[in-house]
């Protein structure tokens, strides 16, 4: 199954911008939004059967659990059910499904203000 990977020119988010443009921009939309976390949605690096997102920054409600959050960015890859997506936090510890993105992102929030999250694939049932 041919995808679409990631160029090598394509940088993460981190390397796009500097960590003060991060911080101002993820402070002022905690400001403007306190219900919701400013998430940052990637590739895991060396990933090679998922395309990359189409976007990557996203706010979300903080009352949104990891398992619904998953679905999305499933549907937003247009996964096949036999594919399996793990999202990973800070390209380190796997997500618990059944937290609130709220409660993920006061463990885990980066220092400029983001909550990054990963995600990177499972061959299931012997697909190849």
């Amino acid at each position: 199954m041919a995808v679409a990977h990631r160029g090598q020119g394509t940088q993460r988010f981190k390397h796009r911008k500097p960590f003060a443009a991060r911080k101002g921009e993820s402070t002022l939309i905690r400001s403007k939004y306190p219900q919701k976390v400013p998430v940052i949605v990637e590739r895991y690096p060396g990933e090679v059967y998922l395309s990359s997102l189409e976007r990557t920054k996203y706010l979300v409600p903080q009352d949104v659990i990891m398992g619904h959050f998953n679905a999305i960015i499933r549907n937003r890859l247009a996964l096949t059910s036999s594919q399996t997506i793990y999202l990973v936090v800070k390209n380190r510890s796997l997500t618990n499904m059944s937290a609130t993105i709220g409660e993920v992102d006061q463990e885990f929030k980066d220092s400029d203000g983001f909550l990054y999250i990963s995600y990177a694939s499972q061959e299931m049932f012997g697909a190849s």
